[in-house]
């Protein structure tokens, strides 16, 4: 290779190539990793954009362009000649991003998409959204940069970019502007074509003359003419971009199609024999752009959500100067607050971080973080998420999380990482429709050397309505599009589902497990009584108490603490046993605070007591003795009872399993006729019930509170976790209630089965279509015009049918 580059290239390009990159010619650093295998030998690069580009053009089959070029390639890497990659890596994205991307169209685009970003080294993981037209990507910041990812996207046929909402907002619209041109060209051109097609389909013999047929063909010619080298360019060029990787997708049937029909017609217009089909090229082209239109706008809508949520982060925040009641205030950006800063929030504006009020009572607007359409009323010592609207009077809040790591900013996060996998059934779909393709384009050629046999006239015509009415972007495109509308639908009504199988999973669960405190309950249990039972009194019992639950985040601890928030004590070497208790130091001496199990290890004995019904308990204890028992309760969420009774209707067995005592779960279980209950189970054991259901064949959908409960979340097939603050930062679940209310859950559970519905509906469409479709064409019974007509037709409703999913 290097003789034959000296032969076509200047000598000192020539001595470039053993000390310079392979593909650009630029210096190597010292101690590159970066190679490509070009002619069976390792070549080195200078950077991974140049060894990405050289490994799209071999894994193309051009790797003849090496030794037939005349210059060096530009450089991949984003140096001189190409300083738009070079600002790619001045972005800001260390290990993981998403990066917008234009041109995906079928299951082919994914899986070369998804195949080729997964050969870069140093990627760890790639997920293709199809519906919001983007790309995620995980990678070792050490073996691999963003413009490795762009220049290895853009070597393979797509303009790809880092993700901005902006701009891809703005693409988006581009792109809308340009389809819309060409569906009104096609349009423009399908009505006056029609107006010299329609009088030669109803003349009778011998009613026009020669002459005039002809003077209607050629003129129908001219009109066609638009909307073949217009409006078919999308199809064209992606048909083009397929085959040159060799890869075909659904643009390469409908290219040949309208490619063929066109050739044919003028053809049989040139030589004055046979029919003419320039109706049914600019009526194909119309239709079909027409779905695909449809299609861009759903894609639009899918991303409407997360702009959104983006547009609801305060940007800038008014910072309070020295005394709070003066007012004197400061405008700062929103990121620059500290924890424990105070900022007045007027009316209108949005809470600039998560914080508690500190003065003032007013109400918020929380439907950009819940769903709520209703405001809600906050004093002094209410907690607010960042995100949140002043609908009322002004407030001071006192920062209590930095912006970035507000409510707000961590739902977006969440909301950017759904939609970033596939679920099963949308795989399957993928596999289908690449392969549907192959063996479209193999039975055209098998039915024209068929017909060619039997009536040579025909075989053209009969090769061509075989390609055009197929439709294998029902297969590729109509499930992302419902489970985009789906998703869309949810996150309006406060349920973010996070993972790829969410819905599909949450249809076909045959048990719904839910956690009791925080869930079935509000959450905020109130200390009814403390009972001593040992030589302490009550006060001193709560007092310490209290200091033991310092650390503790759980709802009990927290109702505790509220009970007696100036205890005075100091804990030391407080120690946790998750779903148990604490232990810690206080004067010298040893106290435990949790289940009785978890006590009696420290006290000895059983203790003797009896619970009143419908409560939850905590005990305490030192050395030796029993000291106490804290009575709590916790009341019933109020739509608790419809929505375990919405899901006992479904058919599917309720349980409720919660680490309270059996008692307490039992008390609320029969309250709301949820059959079996089982309590004082600690995490490992709820996960280990849930994955006995599972071995006995059980689907598991598992809902808790987000706080205890991350390994039984993880290990059920599906879960919802509630979402509430910064628990949203370590939300282990699949999906998120991101209200105060369970209601949502139903709504996802209705959405799921509705999306399940529309997806096979979709699916056992485009099957029957195609299954019906192709052998009439093949046989004769179907000609283009006709064939054009039901595949765009095909195409249009399994979009409309997905996008019913966004209806309230």
């Amino acid at each position: 290779m290097s003789a034959v580059l000296a032969d076509v290239m200047p000598p000192a390009a020539a001595t470039k190539v053993d000390a310079g990159c392979f593909h650009c010619g630029s210096p190597v650093p010292a101690g590159s990793r970066w190679n490509a295998q070009v002619d069976g030998a390792s070549r080195s690069m200078c950077c991974p954009g140049c060894a990405a580009a050289a490994e799209a053009i071999v894994a193309g089959g051009f790797a003849d362009y090496y030794s037939s070029r005349t210059e060096y390639a530009a450089s991949a890497a984003g140096g001189a000649d190409d300083p738009e990659l070079a600002l790619i890596d001045q972005v800001g994205m260390i290990g993981e991003g998403s990066f917008s991307i234009e041109g995906v169209r079928c299951g082919a685009c994914v899986w070369l998409v998804e195949r080729r970003l997964g050969q870069l080294a140093g990627v760890r993981e790639v997920a293709l959204n199809v519906a919001q037209g983007r790309v995620f990507v995980r990678w070792d910041p050490e073996l691999c940069r963003p413009s490795a990812i762009v220049g290895a996207l853009r070597a393979i046929g797509y303009a790809a970019v880092p993700y901005d909402a902006q701009r891809h907002a703005q693409g988006l619209e581009r792109a809308r502007r340009i389809l819309f041109r060409q569906l009104f060209v096609a349009g423009l051109s399908m009505m006056q074509v029609m107006m010299y097609a329609v009088p030669v389909y109803l003349a009778d013999d011998g009613t026009m003359d020669a002459g005039m047929a002809a003077l209607m063909a050629w003129a129908s010619f001219a009109l066609t003419l638009p909307a073949v080298f217009y409006s078919a360019l999308p199809f064209f060029a992606g048909a083009w971009r397929d085959l040159r990787r060799g890869l075909p997708g659904m643009d390469v049937p409908v290219a040949l199609g309208i490619a063929a029909a066109f050739a044919g017609s003028c053809a049989a217009l040139a030589s004055g024999k046979g029919e003419v089909y320039f109706d049914s090229i600019t009526m194909f082209v119309f239709l079909l752009l027409g779905s695909r239109y449809l299609e861009l706008g759903a894609r639009r809508r899918a991303t409407e959500a997360l702009d959104t949520l983006r547009g609801g982060v305060p940007a800038s925040a008014l910072r309070l100067r020295g005394d709070p009641d003066a007012r004197d205030t400061e405008l700062v950006p929103a990121s620059s607050l500290a924890v424990g800063e105070l900022v007045l929030v007027p009316p209108g504006r949005a809470v600039p971080a998560d914080g508690v009020i500190v003065e003032g009572s007013s109400e918020l607007d929380f439907s950009l973080l819940t769903g709520e359409s209703r405001p809600r009323r906050v004093g002094p010592g209410d907690v607010l998420p960042g995100g949140a609207v002043n609908a009322g009077q002004a407030i001071v809040v006192r920062v209590s999380a930095a912006a970035g790591d507000s409510t707000l900013a961590m739902l977006v996060r969440l909301v950017e990482r759904a939609g970033q996998g596939k679920p099963a059934i949308a795989l399957w779909a993928d596999r289908v429709a690449a392969w549907f393709v192959l063996g479209l384009l193999a039975l055209t050629v098998v039915v024209y050397f068929i017909w060619s046999t039997v009536d040579p006239a025909r075989a053209w015509h009969a090769a061509v309505a075989v390609l055009v009415v197929s439709c294998p972007c029902a297969l590729s495109l109509a499930t992302p599009t419902a489970l985009a509308a789906a998703t869309d639908r949810l996150l309006r009504r406060g349920v973010l589902a996070i993972a790829p199988h969410t819905l599909e999973t949450l249809e076909r669960a045959t048990h719904v497990v839910f956690d009791k405190t925080g869930t079935l309950t509000v959450g905020r249990p109130v200390l009814r009584q403390v009972l001593p039972v040992g030589a302490l009194d009550s006060d001193l019992c709560l007092r310490i108490g209290s200091a033991l639950q310092a650390e503790n985040s759980h709802p009990i601890g927290i109702a505790i603490r509220a009970a007696m928030p100036a205890h005075g004590l100091a804990a030391r070497q407080l120690r946790a046993e998750i779903g148990r208790g604490f232990e810690g130091i206080i004067d010298g001496m040893v106290y435990r605070i949790g289940t009785a199990e978890f006590v009696q290890g420290l006290a000895g004995g059983v203790a003797r007591s009896a619970l009143p019904t419908g409560t939850s308990s905590a005990w305490l204890a030192c050395e030796g003795q029993w000291l106490a028992r804290f009575d709590l309760a916790d009341s019933l969420r109020e739509e608790a009872p419809d929505v375990v009774r919405r899901f006992q209707q479904a058919g599917k067995t309720v349980i409720l399993l919660s680490g309270d005592d059996q008692a307490a779960a039992t008390a609320v279980a029969r309250r709301l006729g949820i059959a079996g209950a089982f309590g004082g189970r600690l995490p490992a054991e709820k996960l280990a019930f849930v994955r006995e259901l599972q071995q006995d064949g059980a689907v598991v959908a598992m809902v808790g509170d987000g706080s205890n409960d991350a390994a039984v979340l993880r290990g059920a097939d599906v879960s919802f976790a509630m979402g509430r603050g910064t628990e949203l930062a370590h939300v282990h679940a699949d999906g998120v209630l991101l209200g105060d209310s369970l209601a949502p859950l139903a709504d996802a559970a209705d959405t799921a089965r509705r999306t399940t519905a529309v997806i096979r509906q979709n699916l056992v469409w485009a099957s029957v279509y195609n299954l019906v479709a192709i052998p009439a064409a093949a046989t004769g019974l179907l000609n283009p015009w006709l064939s054009g007509i039901g595949m765009a037709a095909s195409s249009a409703v399994v979009v409309l049918n997905a996008l019913r999913l966004r209806k309230e």
